[in-house]
């Protein structure tokens, strides 16, 4: 075996665990400029907002996007429908239906809690909930749409083709899990049902083949918890003006100072979302056809207008 060899296979392009290695290089690279370079401009976002950590979200998704756009260009020559990101991939049809794959599950499994007095609604100080609604609208959409690419873009991609779906969707699910470990109150049973969202989240990306639905109900599950319902995202305390919705049972079920993602009820929520997932859109096709679709760049035929999957084309590109 020749030099070359060890590192670029047969078909020209760099060994896939070299590929995710150098992609993380560029992503690290990447945020550098961007935190150097756009500095000044993030954090006039952040100070003119009023939100906390926005500065961060916006220069990791810049950073994030950059390094796709880099990978994707240079030594992986790849088109956008390789991260699931092609132009039909943003199809508003397909942005409402990964939102609403989002915001139903939590906003059943919270409400559930309500009702049966495991959680409750206490007066907070009075403010204006409009404000903190878009408040938290700029804060989570962009800190969605990094973890996403982060997590189920280019590294998610790249180990499906390598090593297969599951392993895919375990491996990036393990590591979604492990990211949230420095948010206050984590505990292993947090951490563990954080790992079954990426599961979740996983899903919706091999049943619709658009990552921007699954950004989309990554943003929604969030943004119903800080905006509707005034609790806590993954452990992090948000503006809760005039109502919050406080726990009132134990935390194995309610997730405590986690919030309610980290109870039982959400989790019994997305195994629930799983099991539609796999009934109404995967079928019995399980993960082979988040590969197919991969492949060829095409969408769930249950969610597009145009019945049957249309065949690939170099127009998907952007």
């Amino acid at each position: 075996m020749t030099l070359r060899e060890l590192f670029i296979g047969a078909d020209a392009r760099p060994h896939p665990p070299l590929r995710i290695v150098l992609f993380l290089v560029l992503f690290v690279a990447c945020l550098i400029v961007v935190t150097l370079g756009l500095g000044p401009v993030l954090e006039s976002i952040e100070r003119i907002s009023g939100v906390s950590g926005a500065a961060s979200a916006y220069g990791a998704t810049l950073a994030l996007l950059l390094a796709h756009w880099m990978t994707l260009r240079t030594f992986d020559q790849q088109p956008w429908s390789f991260v699931w990101m092609h132009k039909a991939a943003a199809r508003p049809r397909l942005l409402t239906y990964g939102w609403l794959l989002g915001a139903v599950p939590i906003g059943i499994a919270s409400l559930a809690l309500v009702g049966v007095g495991l959680l409750a609604v206490m007066p907070s100080p009075p403010g204006s909930w409009l404000l903190t609604a878009v408040q938290t609208l700029v804060l989570l959409v962009p800190a969605a749409f990094y973890e996403e690419l982060l997590s189920r873009g280019y590294v998610f991609a790249t180990l499906g083709q390598w090593l297969g779906w599951r392993w895919a969707v375990l491996l990036t699910s393990v590591a979604f899990g492990l990211l949230h470990l420095g948010n206050p109150g984590a505990t292993p049973v947090s951490i563990a049902l954080v790992t079954l969202a990426g599961v979740y989240l996983a899903a919706i990306l091999l049943a619709t083949g658009s990552l921007y639905a699954v950004w989309m109900g990554h943003w929604a599950w969030n943004w119903i918890m800080a905006a509707a319902l005034h609790v806590s995202v993954s452990g992090l305390p948000l503006s809760r003006p005039d109502y919050q919705i406080v726990d009132a049972g134990p935390d194995w079920i309610t997730g405590g100072q986690w919030g309610p993602e980290g109870g039982v009820a959400a989790a019994a929520a997305m195994i629930g979302g799983l099991a539609f997932l796999r009934k109404r859109v995967l079928g019995s096709g399980s993960w082979a056809l988040g590969s197919q679709r991969h492949l060829s760049g095409t969408l769930s035929p249950e969610l597009t207008t145009q019945g049957p999957e249309p065949k690939a084309q170099s127009n998907d590109q952007r």
